[in-house]
């Protein structure tokens, strides 16, 4: 029997079902996020799971320090009332993981804690030297690549010339020397026999004006980015060397293009990528060294923060210390990620695949 005779009404084409529905039809399909925001916040997410897993080990380090804490603070003298109200007063006396929220709390309101000696906030006391740290820093980066570079490009143009040799001598001699041996070295050559350049201070009190406090930063940043200057001629030299053997740059020289017209404009912009991956983590490196180059000249900073809180045992001066380090140093390399994938598109589309 047909649906006609029946008096049945035909079902409505698979078609036009959709539109029938109405309302309550399907939804349509959410717009994609775009590709960057998605990297971004992959990228964020990772730098929050790395400062959060640091906090947590850092927690574990100091608990794992033998002895009282509170008696190791007030020293051998402290009677035992004294150890009791210090413990009670900075929560030693609860159960470790009420203790690790708190802490986790603290850090992300900004409360460090308390320097036992003085009794200043502790991130106070160390965001008032940490600019002297992150000054020396950036001038021993600054100089390293200011040095390196050209001295790697120079390698990988004239490739097995007496340049290129010379410089491999000079790049390996620089690394295998300590920072330390280069300080002295400095100290003795530039300050005790030449008299050319101040060693001790950094020249922020008046005394010695603008001029004093840049020739007092050369020697601290030098002793610790000479290593770093044959690093980054190296690794610079064999990254310019695979990008000049690829084929666009060969076409380039086929039209006349000059040799350092090709590596300014298109070889080195690929060939600086490893380099700048290197350095992203050597500033936790040259951080570490900034202790030693501050003890030796005498200069204020984290590194002497550090050494002193060591001495002292005043563990909220040291955590908040590290703390800090950890966290200038995981945004580093952050922003490494993120410059290193707007230099080269590629690894933001491997990263979404």
């Amino acid at each position: 029997m047909s649906l006609a005779g029946s008096g049945v009404a035909p079902a409505p084409p698979a078609a036009l079902r959709g539109h029938a529905a109405g309302p309550a039809g399907p939804k349509p399909p959410r717009a994609p996020v775009p590709p960057t925001l998605r990297y971004l916040g992959g990228r964020l997410l990772t730098t929050a799971m790395v400062l959060l897993g640091a906090t947590v080990l850092l927690f574990a380090l100091t608990l794992a320090i033998p002895g009282n804490p509170a008696q190791v603070m007030l020293g051998p003298r402290a009677t035992p009332d004294a150890v009791a109200a210090f413990t009670a007063a900075m929560g030693l006396d609860q159960p470790v993981p009420l203790r690790l929220l708190r802490f986790l709390g603290n850090v992300l309101r900004g409360d460090l804690g308390r320097d036992v000696v003085s009794g200043r906030p502790v991130l106070a006391l160390v965001l008032e030297v940490f600019p002297y740290t992150l000054s020396l820093t950036a001038a021993a980066i600054g100089l390293a690549v200011a040095v390196g570079v050209p001295l790697g490009c120079f390698a990988a143009v004239y490739r097995n010339s007496w340049l290129d040799q010379l410089t491999a001598v000079l790049s390996v001699s620089v690394i295998a020397v300590p920072n330390f041996v280069v300080a002295v070295v400095l100290v003795l050559v530039f300050s005790v026999w030449l008299g050319w350049l101040p060693v001790l201070g950094t020249g922020g009190d008046g005394a010695a004006g603008g001029g004093g406090t840049v020739a007092r930063l050369v020697l601290p940043a030098l002793s610790l980015g000479l290593s770093w200057i044959g690093y980054i001629a190296r690794l610079l030299r064999a990254s310019l060397l695979e990008v000049l053997a690829e084929p666009h740059i060969r076409t380039d020289r086929a039209y006349g293009m000059a040799e350092w017209r090709i590596v300014g404009k298109y070889a080195l912009k690929l060939a600086a990528l490893p380099t700048l991956a290197i350095l992203g983590l050597g500033v936790g490196r040259l951080l570490g060294g900034a202790i030693f180059a501050e003890i030796v000249f005498s200069r204020p900073g984290l590194g002497t923060l550090v050494f002193d809180a060591i001495n002292l045992r005043n563990y909220p001066v040291l955590q908040a210390s590290v703390l800090v380090v950890v966290f200038v140093f995981t945004l580093t390399n952050l922003a490494v990620d993120l410059l290193y994938a707007w230099l080269d598109p590629r690894l933001g589309r491997e990263e979404r695949r």
